[in-house]
Parts: structure tokens; sequence; C-alpha cells
């Protein structure tokens, strides 16, 4: 017989889901009946849907003059092609949003983001071992998960993709490793994390992580090669015109550049390989007792702050690691007005629409990272950190 406290665990359960299904759809409902064609246009979805357009019309994604003639349909005075700069990867997504008509596939599109973030929150809960607090809510007012959804980017999706690693990593290896595929839509935010997992990989034998990567890896490439045959040769040529590599992000790696030389582009890769470096030593001087919800969000901060190329939007995968940090905070007796203020900053300038390549979001990467130093410093601990003891066999 099913005991009692097993029942309500069920029923809470539903309740819970039946909650996040309820508010999802009235965020959604509100979303749509607020669109017109002209709050379509401002976002970078638009960039997405017209390649899905031409996929679907077996053309090419990356032809500059009918892109444009479709976002001309949306905003009749634009003058240039805006294309998605990350590899023809993303090419499987944007064929099922040009399924729809414009306004249709961003309803969808934010559907999904929102959806993606409520579980994001769930499993950071989860990897966390459920505390009792509200505190995780903070993450639907994370000024770039905010930017992210009124801009219709990505960025929400990869940070679904880290936490299912993170959460399904020691009993789903295959799985866990599947959902690193999509992170290579723009691998130059992660290359520390990925150095430091890979050695991770290798020294703990979890292997089945490496397959279900490269699977997963083998699939989206032979879609795509299935859905736009001229795809990458494509891609590079469009890649090649745009030139976008001589173009100002606000990261500290292209303020370098920009301070030590503007014409020698590669100073702005030169912390990245540096960080990639120190990530490997990371690994190996915390290997007996490394933990990914503790180290790993130091490795994913520290490939943001030393990004070649990423914006504001794209730190919503930050996220836990401020909320790791605000929960350690609260644990250790520490004050969380560092985390509120840096926050209400940072949504003041997304409230503003300040663009996302002004240099005054210089500050938002070291931001988080001093607050998780801040939150999580221990001077003298008085016990060994808890080490990932459920790690995948070989």
């Amino acid at each position: 017989m099913e005991r009692p406290a097993a029942r309500r665990s069920v029923w809470r359960v539903l309740a819970a889901a039946g909650i996040l299904v309820a508010g999802l759809t009235w965020v959604t409902v509100l979303f749509a009946f607020s669109l017109t064609d002209r709050n379509i246009a401002g976002r970078d979805y638009t960039q997405y849907w017209a390649a899905g357009r031409q996929v679907d019309r077996g053309l090419n994604p990356y032809d500059e003059a009918a892109v444009l003639k479709l976002e001309q349909s949306l905003a009749p005075g634009r003058t240039q092609a805006e294309f998605s700069l990350s590899p023809p990867l993303v090419l499987l997504l944007a064929a099922s949003l040009g399924l729809f008509s414009a306004k249709a596939g961003l309803i969808f599109f934010f559907a999904l983001l929102f959806a993606s973030l409520s579980c994001s929150l769930w499993l950071i809960w989860n990897l966390h071992g459920r505390p009792n607090t509200l505190l995780y809510l903070f993450g639907f007012a994370f000024a770039p998960v905010l930017s992210c959804l009124q801009g219709g980017q990505l960025s929400i999706l990869f940070l679904l993709c880290i936490l299912l690693f993170l959460y399904l990593r020691a009993f789903h290896p295959w799985l866990a490793g599947a959902f690193l595929a999509p992170l290579l839509l723009k691998p130059h935010l992660f290359l520390p994390f990925g150095a430091a997992l890979l050695v991770w990989t290798i020294s703990r034998g979890a292997y089945r992580i490496l397959g279900g990567f490269a699977v997963a890896l083998g699939a989206s490439l032979g879609g795509v090669y299935w859905l736009a045959p001229h795809a990458w040769p494509q891609y590079l040529q469009m890649m090649r015109e745009q030139n976008v590599i001589v173009y100002f992000v606000p990261t500290l790696s292209n303020a370098l550049q920009r301070l030590i030389s503007v014409s020698s582009t590669w100073l702005r890769f030169v912390p990245d390989a540096a960080a990639c470096v120190w990530a490997v030593w990371y690994f190996r001087s915390r290997r007996d007792r490394w933990n990914w919800m503790d180290q790993g969000m130091v490795l994913l901060l520290v490939s943001f702050l030393c990004a070649p190329y990423a914006f504001f939007f794209d730190e919503s995968v930050l996220l836990p690691a401020v909320l790791t940090g605000l929960l350690r905070a609260r644990q250790a007796g520490r004050s969380a007005w560092p985390i509120w203020c840096a926050g209400a900053a940072a949504l003041i300038e997304c409230v503003a629409k300040i663009p996302v390549t002004s240099t005054f979001y210089l500050w938002t990467v070291p931001a988080w990272f001093l607050w998780y130093l801040y939150a999580t410093w221990t001077p003298q601990p008085t016990t060994t950190p808890t080490a990932d003891l459920t790690e995948p066999a070989a």
C-alpha cells in the first residue's frame, strides 16, 4: 500500500507542475497580446526566423538580399540584413521557427525560453538540495535573463543545457553529454569551462559523456546537411563578408585589445587562451575534492570574464553562480546587499534599453564574479568541501 507521505509528495509535484504550466500559459498569452510588427522587428529573433524561412524554402539562409527582404517585411526601414553568427547548427531551431509567421514563431520561441528558464530554476533548486527558500525566484528578475527574453536570444537554452548536464551526469551520462552539444552554437563562451570538463571526463573515465556528446553532435550535423547541404560554405562566406571581429563588444578582452592595439585582433583571444591553461591547472589542483556546483561555477565565471566575444544577454548562463552565491551568503549570514545593488543597476540598464554593444555593460561580469567570491569565501574552512562522489562509471 502506498504511504500517505508518498501520496502527499506526488500531489505536491503535480500541484507545482500545474502552477508552472498555468503561469507559463498566462505569461505567454500576455506576451502574445502585446506583440506588434514593430516590436517583433526590434528583436534578434528575426535573424533566426528569416534564416529558417530560407531553409524551409530550400534557399541559402545567408543570402543577404533575400534575408534583408524578409526582415524588411517586419521593419520597412531596415537597410542592412542581420544574420545569426552562430554556426549552421542553429538552423535546426531556425527551420522550426520558419514554419510559423513571424508573430506566431516569436510566441512559440518566447514560450520555449520561459519554460527553459522555469526548468532551469527548478534544476538549480534540486542541485542545491531543495532548500526551503524563495531566493530562486530572483532568477526571473535577473537582468541578463530579461534581456535574453526581450531580444529573443538563445542564452537561456544554454543555461538549461549546462544545468541538465550537471543534473544528469551521475546517472544518465550519455544524456548528460548530449546536452553539451548545443553549447557549440557559441563555443567561445565556454572554452575554459570546456577545457576543465574534458580533463575531468578523462580523469574520471566518464567516456559515456563524451559518447553522448559525439552522438548528439553527429546527429545535429546530419540534420543540418539534410536541411541545407551547402550551409557550411555559405556560412563561412557570410562570416568573411561580415568581418564581425572588427566590431566592439563589451568584453574585457576586447577592451584590452583596443587599449593596446586596435588593429591587433589576436590580442582579444590571449585572455581566453590563458584561462584555458589556468582551468586545467585549477581542476588538477582540486581533483580530489572537485564539486561542479562549487568549482564549476568559478569556471563559468572565468569563462565569461575572459570571453573574446559576448553580450549582456549571454550572461544568463551565469545565473547558477549568482544564485549559488545568494544561498551561500544566506547560510554564512552575509549581507546580500551587494547583489541586490548590482542586480538593480543592471536591471535599470536593461529597462532603459541601453544597446548591448555599449561600454556600460563592461562592469557586469566582474560584478557577478566578485559577488560569487564574496558570498562563498571561507578564510579558514573547518571541513573539507564535499567532493563530487557520484561520478559516472567508465
